[in-house]
Protein backbone atom coordinates (compact mmCIF):
# COMPACT_ATOMS: atom_id res chain seq x y z
CA UNK A 1 0.00 0.00 0.00
CA UNK A 2 1.33 3.93 -0.93
CA UNK A 3 2.01 5.99 1.68
CA UNK A 4 -0.10 8.59 2.84
CA UNK A 5 1.41 9.93 5.11
CA UNK A 6 4.82 10.88 6.69
CA UNK A 7 5.32 9.80 10.21
CA UNK A 8 8.42 11.58 12.77
CA UNK A 9 10.53 8.68 13.73
CA UNK A 10 11.35 10.21 17.09
CA UNK A 11 7.80 11.66 18.15
CA UNK A 12 5.49 9.40 16.25
CA UNK A 13 3.34 12.61 14.88
CA UNK A 14 1.56 11.83 11.25
CA UNK A 15 2.34 15.01 8.93
CA UNK A 16 0.10 15.22 5.80
CA UNK A 17 3.24 16.85 3.44
CA UNK A 18 6.83 17.09 3.25
CA UNK A 19 6.51 20.97 4.03
CA UNK A 20 4.72 19.74 7.32
CA UNK A 21 7.58 17.46 7.91
CA UNK A 22 9.88 20.27 7.47
CA UNK A 23 7.94 23.04 9.35
CA UNK A 24 7.74 20.42 12.29
CA UNK A 25 11.46 19.59 12.36
CA UNK A 26 12.30 23.82 12.60
CA UNK A 27 10.01 23.94 15.97
CA UNK A 28 11.38 20.26 17.39
CA UNK A 29 14.64 19.47 16.17
CA UNK A 30 13.09 16.12 14.74
CA UNK A 31 14.85 14.78 11.43
CA UNK A 32 13.87 11.14 11.51
CA UNK A 33 10.92 10.71 8.77
CA UNK A 34 9.29 8.33 7.44
CA UNK A 35 6.52 7.33 5.17
CA UNK A 36 3.11 5.93 6.89
CA UNK A 37 0.13 4.02 5.46
CA UNK A 38 -1.55 5.36 8.08
CA UNK A 39 -3.83 8.28 7.08
CA UNK A 40 -4.06 12.07 8.73
CA UNK A 41 -7.44 11.81 10.77
CA UNK A 42 -10.20 14.24 8.70
CA UNK A 43 -12.14 15.20 11.47
CA UNK A 44 -14.83 17.73 10.22
CA UNK A 45 -16.86 19.73 12.81
CA UNK A 46 -20.64 18.76 12.34
CA UNK A 47 -21.31 22.75 13.97
CA UNK A 48 -18.86 24.96 12.49
CA UNK A 49 -16.72 22.47 9.62
CA UNK A 50 -13.67 23.26 11.37
CA UNK A 51 -11.40 20.45 10.51
CA UNK A 52 -8.82 18.47 13.12
CA UNK A 53 -6.19 16.44 12.44
CA UNK A 54 -5.94 14.31 15.41
CA UNK A 55 -8.65 12.75 18.03
CA UNK A 56 -6.08 15.32 20.43
CA UNK A 57 -6.93 18.18 18.26
CA UNK A 58 -10.63 17.62 18.47
CA UNK A 59 -10.75 17.38 21.93
CA UNK A 60 -9.41 21.17 22.18
CA UNK A 61 -11.89 22.33 19.91
CA UNK A 62 -14.55 20.91 21.62
CA UNK A 63 -13.25 22.83 24.87
CA UNK A 64 -12.79 25.59 23.60
CA UNK A 65 -16.12 25.72 21.47
CA UNK A 66 -18.43 23.14 23.23
CA UNK A 67 -18.65 21.70 19.96
CA UNK A 68 -18.88 17.98 20.09
CA UNK A 69 -20.23 16.29 16.86
CA UNK A 70 -17.60 15.56 14.10
CA UNK A 71 -17.63 13.99 11.23
CA UNK A 72 -15.17 11.15 10.23
CA UNK A 73 -13.88 12.15 6.79
CA UNK A 74 -10.69 10.32 6.90
CA UNK A 75 -11.21 7.75 4.33
CA UNK A 76 -12.09 10.60 1.76
CA UNK A 77 -9.24 12.89 2.28
CA UNK A 78 -6.47 9.43 2.49
CA UNK A 79 -4.40 9.07 -0.74
CA UNK A 80 -1.04 8.15 -1.47
CA UNK A 81 1.25 11.49 -1.26
CA UNK A 82 1.29 12.53 -5.28
CA UNK A 83 4.88 13.10 -6.06
CA UNK A 84 3.96 14.46 -9.47
CA UNK A 85 3.30 18.50 -9.66
CA UNK A 86 -0.17 19.41 -11.49
CA UNK A 87 -0.38 21.47 -14.04
CA UNK A 88 -1.47 24.89 -13.80
CA UNK A 89 -1.85 24.16 -9.72
CA UNK A 90 0.10 26.76 -7.26
CA UNK A 91 -0.60 27.91 -3.87
CA UNK A 92 -3.63 29.42 -3.40
CA UNK A 93 -4.48 28.52 -7.26
CA UNK A 94 -6.68 26.65 -9.24
CA UNK A 95 -6.74 24.60 -12.48
CA UNK A 96 -10.83 25.12 -13.32
CA UNK A 97 -11.42 28.94 -13.50
CA UNK A 98 -14.63 28.21 -13.53
CA UNK A 99 -14.91 26.97 -10.31
CA UNK A 100 -16.41 28.80 -7.33
CA UNK A 101 -13.35 29.92 -5.47
CA UNK A 102 -14.24 30.99 -1.52
CA UNK A 103 -12.41 31.82 1.27
CA UNK A 104 -10.92 29.09 3.71
CA UNK A 105 -12.14 28.20 7.17
CA UNK A 106 -9.33 28.75 9.62
CA UNK A 107 -9.71 28.61 13.22
CA UNK A 108 -11.04 31.55 14.46
CA UNK A 109 -9.31 31.62 18.05
CA UNK A 110 -6.02 31.97 16.93
CA UNK A 111 -6.56 34.06 13.43
CA UNK A 112 -7.73 36.62 16.62
CA UNK A 113 -4.68 35.97 18.18
CA UNK A 114 -2.41 36.51 15.04
CA UNK A 115 -4.45 39.90 14.59
CA UNK A 116 -3.86 40.72 18.24
CA UNK A 117 -0.21 40.46 17.36
CA UNK A 118 -0.51 42.87 14.63
CA UNK A 119 -0.97 40.82 11.81
CA UNK A 120 -3.30 41.15 8.89
CA UNK A 121 -6.05 39.35 8.53
CA UNK A 122 -5.27 38.74 5.06
CA UNK A 123 -2.01 37.53 5.95
CA UNK A 124 -3.00 35.80 9.52
CA UNK A 125 -5.92 33.67 7.30
CA UNK A 126 -3.14 32.69 4.54
CA UNK A 127 -0.66 31.51 7.34
CA UNK A 128 -3.28 29.41 9.21
CA UNK A 129 -4.41 27.81 6.24
CA UNK A 130 -1.35 26.76 4.49
CA UNK A 131 -0.15 25.86 7.78
CA UNK A 132 -3.30 23.41 8.15
CA UNK A 133 -4.31 25.64 11.08
CA UNK A 134 -1.86 23.30 13.59
CA UNK A 135 -1.15 26.21 16.00
CA UNK A 136 -0.24 29.85 16.62
CA UNK A 137 3.75 28.92 16.56
CA UNK A 138 3.41 27.03 12.85
CA UNK A 139 1.85 29.73 11.41
CA UNK A 140 3.96 32.53 12.78
CA UNK A 141 6.65 30.22 11.38
CA UNK A 142 5.46 30.04 7.79
CA UNK A 143 4.50 34.01 7.64
CA UNK A 144 8.55 34.26 8.64
CA UNK A 145 9.65 32.28 6.37
CA UNK A 146 7.12 33.19 3.10
CA UNK A 147 7.31 37.39 4.26
CA UNK A 148 8.82 38.22 0.87
CA UNK A 149 5.79 36.24 -0.73
CA UNK A 150 4.26 39.50 -3.27
CA UNK A 151 0.63 37.91 -2.44
CA UNK A 152 1.46 36.92 1.13
CA UNK A 153 -1.82 39.91 1.81
CA UNK A 154 -4.03 39.11 -0.16
CA UNK A 155 -6.84 36.36 0.79
CA UNK A 156 -6.31 33.30 -0.51
CA UNK A 157 -8.95 31.17 -2.23
CA UNK A 158 -9.69 27.52 -2.54
CA UNK A 159 -12.52 25.88 -4.69
CA UNK A 160 -16.12 25.59 -2.92
CA UNK A 161 -15.83 21.97 -2.98
CA UNK A 162 -12.39 21.60 -1.19
CA UNK A 163 -12.60 24.80 0.80
CA UNK A 164 -11.07 22.72 4.04
CA UNK A 165 -8.43 21.70 1.91
CA UNK A 166 -4.96 23.04 1.28
CA UNK A 167 -3.56 23.02 -2.14
CA UNK A 168 0.36 22.45 -1.88
CA UNK A 169 2.42 21.78 -4.76
CA UNK A 170 3.96 18.16 -4.54
CA UNK A 171 7.35 17.22 -4.91
CA UNK A 172 9.49 14.32 -6.92
CA UNK A 173 10.84 11.81 -4.94
CA UNK A 174 14.62 13.46 -5.47
CA UNK A 175 13.09 17.07 -4.22
CA UNK A 176 11.46 15.41 -1.49
CA UNK A 177 14.58 13.26 -0.03
CA UNK A 178 16.42 16.74 -0.42
CA UNK A 179 14.03 18.26 1.95
CA UNK A 180 14.30 15.13 3.97
CA UNK A 181 18.00 15.66 4.21
CA UNK A 182 17.73 19.50 4.73
CA UNK A 183 15.85 18.68 7.87
CA UNK A 184 18.55 16.39 9.15
CA UNK A 185 21.53 19.06 8.81
CA UNK A 186 19.19 21.91 10.35
CA UNK A 187 18.87 19.31 13.51
CA UNK A 188 22.69 17.99 13.42
CA UNK A 189 23.61 21.97 13.57
CA UNK A 190 21.11 22.72 16.48
CA UNK A 191 22.02 19.99 18.12
CA UNK A 192 26.15 20.63 17.65
CA UNK A 193 25.10 24.09 19.46
CA UNK A 194 23.27 22.68 21.82
CA UNK A 195 26.19 20.72 22.80
CA UNK A 196 28.69 23.82 22.27
CA UNK A 197 26.26 25.76 24.46
CA UNK A 198 25.98 22.99 27.08
CA UNK A 199 30.01 22.86 27.01
CA UNK A 200 30.31 26.22 27.77
CA UNK A 201 28.06 26.26 30.50
CA UNK A 202 29.95 23.10 31.82
CA UNK A 203 33.39 24.95 31.67
CA UNK A 204 31.89 27.95 33.60
CA UNK A 205 31.11 25.09 36.08
CA UNK A 206 34.20 24.16 36.51
CA UNK A 207 36.21 27.88 36.41
CA UNK A 208 33.99 28.73 39.23
CA UNK A 209 34.27 25.51 41.56
CA UNK A 210 38.08 25.88 40.80
CA UNK A 211 37.90 29.23 42.18
CA UNK A 212 35.68 27.83 45.03
CA UNK A 213 38.92 25.44 45.78
CA UNK A 214 41.60 28.24 45.67
CA UNK A 215 39.75 30.21 47.90
CA UNK A 216 39.06 27.13 50.61
CA UNK A 217 42.43 26.46 50.18
CA UNK A 218 43.76 30.33 50.49
CA UNK A 219 41.86 30.04 53.89
CA UNK A 220 43.22 26.83 55.33
CA UNK A 221 46.88 28.56 54.59
CA UNK A 222 45.76 31.61 56.21
CA UNK A 223 44.52 30.12 59.15
CA UNK A 224 47.73 27.21 59.36
CA UNK A 225 49.81 30.57 59.79
CA UNK A 226 48.02 32.31 62.18
CA UNK A 227 48.19 29.27 64.08
CA UNK A 228 51.99 29.02 63.49
CA UNK A 229 52.53 32.45 64.74
CA UNK A 230 50.27 31.96 67.55
CA UNK A 231 52.47 28.83 68.47
CA UNK A 232 55.50 31.09 68.06
CA UNK A 233 54.44 33.73 70.23
CA UNK A 234 53.70 31.51 73.11
CA UNK A 235 57.11 30.09 72.24
CA UNK A 236 58.62 33.08 72.84
CA UNK A 237 56.36 33.71 75.89
CA UNK A 238 58.12 30.47 77.49
CA UNK A 239 61.37 31.55 76.37
CA UNK A 240 60.83 34.95 78.33
CA UNK A 241 59.78 33.32 81.53
CA UNK A 242 63.03 30.78 81.27
CA UNK A 243 64.89 33.42 81.34
CA UNK A 244 63.47 35.76 83.90
CA UNK A 245 63.31 32.85 86.04
CA UNK A 246 67.30 31.86 85.62
CA UNK A 247 67.87 35.54 85.86
CA UNK A 248 66.46 35.43 89.17
CA UNK A 249 68.11 32.50 90.59
CA UNK A 250 71.47 33.76 89.52
CA UNK A 251 70.78 37.12 91.66
CA UNK A 252 69.72 35.10 94.58
CA UNK A 253 72.85 32.47 94.49
CA UNK A 254 74.59 35.72 94.18
CA UNK A 255 72.78 37.23 97.16
CA UNK A 256 73.25 33.75 98.99
CA UNK A 257 77.33 34.07 98.51
CA UNK A 258 77.75 37.62 99.78
CA UNK A 259 75.66 36.07 102.86
CA UNK A 260 78.08 32.97 103.51
CA UNK A 261 81.01 35.41 102.87
CA UNK A 262 79.72 37.94 105.33
CA UNK A 263 79.56 41.07 103.26
CA UNK A 264 76.95 43.13 103.79
CA UNK A 265 73.99 43.29 101.02
CA UNK A 266 73.94 45.43 98.06
CA UNK A 267 72.69 49.35 98.68
CA UNK A 268 69.32 49.16 96.66
CA UNK A 269 69.80 52.81 95.98
CA UNK A 270 72.97 51.23 93.81
CA UNK A 271 71.44 48.41 92.48
CA UNK A 272 69.36 48.31 89.15
CA UNK A 273 65.23 48.57 89.40
CA UNK A 274 65.00 44.90 88.21
CA UNK A 275 67.50 43.58 91.13
CA UNK A 276 66.07 45.50 93.16
CA UNK A 277 62.32 43.43 92.51
CA UNK A 278 64.53 40.39 92.76
CA UNK A 279 65.69 41.53 96.37
CA UNK A 280 61.96 42.10 97.00
CA UNK A 281 60.69 38.42 95.98
CA UNK A 282 64.05 36.86 97.80
CA UNK A 283 62.50 37.86 100.96
CA UNK A 284 59.24 35.68 99.88
CA UNK A 285 60.92 33.07 98.00
CA UNK A 286 62.98 29.81 98.76
CA UNK A 287 65.87 29.16 96.40
CA UNK A 288 63.84 26.07 95.06
CA UNK A 289 60.65 26.61 93.72
CA UNK A 290 57.94 26.74 96.30
CA UNK A 291 55.52 23.79 94.65
CA UNK A 292 56.17 20.65 94.02
CA UNK A 293 55.30 21.46 90.26
CA UNK A 294 58.01 24.09 90.06
CA UNK A 295 60.36 21.46 91.98
CA UNK A 296 59.82 19.05 88.99
CA UNK A 297 60.00 21.75 86.07
CA UNK A 298 63.28 23.33 87.18
CA UNK A 299 64.48 19.07 87.43
CA UNK A 300 63.74 18.64 84.07
CA UNK A 301 65.23 21.58 83.22
CA UNK A 302 68.54 21.11 84.76
CA UNK A 303 68.36 17.20 83.23
CA UNK A 304 68.56 19.01 79.77
CA UNK A 305 71.11 21.43 80.57
CA UNK A 306 73.35 18.96 81.86
CA UNK A 307 72.90 16.84 78.75
CA UNK A 308 72.44 19.11 76.24
CA UNK A 309 74.87 17.72 74.04
CA UNK A 310 72.93 14.23 73.65
CA UNK A 311 68.87 15.53 72.80
CA UNK A 312 68.05 11.94 71.80
CA UNK A 313 68.90 10.61 75.18
CA UNK A 314 67.42 13.42 77.06
CA UNK A 315 63.98 12.63 75.29
CA UNK A 316 64.31 8.94 76.16
CA UNK A 317 64.97 9.79 79.24
CA UNK A 318 61.05 11.83 79.70
CA UNK A 319 59.42 9.14 77.68
CA UNK A 320 60.68 7.04 80.94
CA UNK A 321 59.96 8.17 83.19
CA UNK A 322 56.75 9.36 81.77
CA UNK A 323 56.54 5.51 81.51
CA UNK A 324 57.03 4.95 84.80
CA UNK A 325 54.58 8.53 86.29
CA UNK A 326 51.76 7.16 83.87
CA UNK A 327 51.94 3.55 85.41
CA UNK A 328 51.61 4.42 89.11
CA UNK A 329 48.82 6.98 88.36
CA UNK A 330 46.44 4.81 86.53
CA UNK A 331 47.60 1.73 88.55
CA UNK A 332 48.24 2.61 92.15
CA UNK A 333 47.38 -0.01 94.27
CA UNK A 334 49.94 -2.48 91.72
CA UNK A 335 53.29 -2.56 93.92
CA UNK A 336 54.91 -3.45 90.94
CA UNK A 337 55.12 -0.09 89.61
CA UNK A 338 56.01 1.60 92.80
CA UNK A 339 58.65 -0.08 93.03
CA UNK A 340 62.04 0.46 90.91
CA UNK A 341 65.65 -1.57 91.70
CA UNK A 342 68.32 1.24 90.92
CA UNK A 343 70.84 -1.90 89.33
CA UNK A 344 68.45 -2.20 86.65
CA UNK A 345 70.09 -2.02 83.07
CA UNK A 346 67.18 -0.58 81.54
CA UNK A 347 67.02 1.92 84.18
CA UNK A 348 70.07 2.88 84.68
CA UNK A 349 71.05 3.36 80.43
CA UNK A 350 67.50 5.37 80.46
CA UNK A 351 67.10 7.48 83.52
CA UNK A 352 69.61 6.42 86.33
CA UNK A 353 73.06 7.46 84.64
CA UNK A 354 71.45 10.91 83.83
CA UNK A 355 72.10 13.68 86.45
CA UNK A 356 68.61 14.61 87.57
CA UNK A 357 66.19 11.90 86.72
CA UNK A 358 66.20 9.79 89.88
CA UNK A 359 65.51 13.02 91.71
CA UNK A 360 62.68 13.81 89.23
CA UNK A 361 60.84 10.19 90.58
CA UNK A 362 61.98 11.46 94.37
CA UNK A 363 59.93 14.92 94.27
CA UNK A 364 56.97 12.74 92.92
CA UNK A 365 57.44 10.54 95.79
CA UNK A 366 59.95 7.92 95.45
CA UNK A 367 61.85 6.90 98.64
CA UNK A 368 65.08 5.06 98.39
CA UNK A 369 64.85 1.66 100.49
CA UNK A 370 66.91 -1.51 101.49
CA UNK A 371 70.36 0.59 101.52
CA UNK A 372 69.34 2.65 99.01
CA UNK A 373 69.23 -0.14 96.29
CA UNK A 374 65.23 0.47 95.31
CA UNK A 375 63.29 3.30 94.82
CA UNK A 376 59.72 3.01 96.11
CA UNK A 377 56.43 4.76 96.56
CA UNK A 378 54.51 3.76 99.40
CA UNK A 379 50.46 3.55 99.09
CA UNK A 380 49.64 5.83 101.24
CA UNK A 381 51.78 8.44 99.88
CA UNK A 382 50.97 8.00 96.27
CA UNK A 383 49.27 11.61 95.20
CA UNK A 384 47.30 11.62 91.85
CA UNK A 385 47.36 15.19 91.62
CA UNK A 386 50.95 15.49 91.87
CA UNK A 387 51.40 12.59 89.19
CA UNK A 388 49.46 14.22 86.72
CA UNK A 389 51.27 17.33 87.29
CA UNK A 390 54.58 15.56 86.23
CA UNK A 391 53.13 13.73 83.39
CA UNK A 392 51.93 17.63 82.25
CA UNK A 393 55.48 18.90 82.55
CA UNK A 394 57.32 15.58 81.05
CA UNK A 395 54.49 16.16 78.24
CA UNK A 396 55.96 19.91 77.61
CA UNK A 397 59.35 18.58 78.03
CA UNK A 398 59.20 16.47 75.29
CA UNK A 399 56.34 18.59 72.92
CA UNK A 400 58.37 22.06 73.50
CA UNK A 401 61.77 22.38 71.21
CA UNK A 402 62.37 25.30 73.16
CA UNK A 403 62.28 23.91 76.67
CA UNK A 404 65.28 24.36 78.84
CA UNK A 405 67.24 26.14 76.05
CA UNK A 406 67.98 28.89 78.57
Amino acid sequence: MAGVSLQCGDCGTLLKSVEEAQEHAELTSHSNFSESTEPVLNLVCSTCSKPCRSKTESDLHTKRTGHTGFVDKTAEAAKPISLEVPKGDSEGGTSDQNEEMVVPEVDKTLLEELESMGFSTARATRALHFSGNASLEAAVTWIESHENTPDIDEMPLVPAVSKTKATKPSLTPEETNAILKELREKARKKKEEEEKRTEREREKERIRVGKELLEAKRIEEDNERKRLLALRKAEKEEERRAREKIRQKLEEDKAERRRKLGLPAEDPSTVKPSTTVVEEKKSFLPIRPATKTEQMRECLRSLKQNHKEDDARVKRAFQTLLTYVGNVARNPDEEKFRKIRLSNAAFQDRVGALKGGIEFLEICGFEKIDGGEILFLPRDKVEIPVLNSAGSELDSAIKNPFFGVL
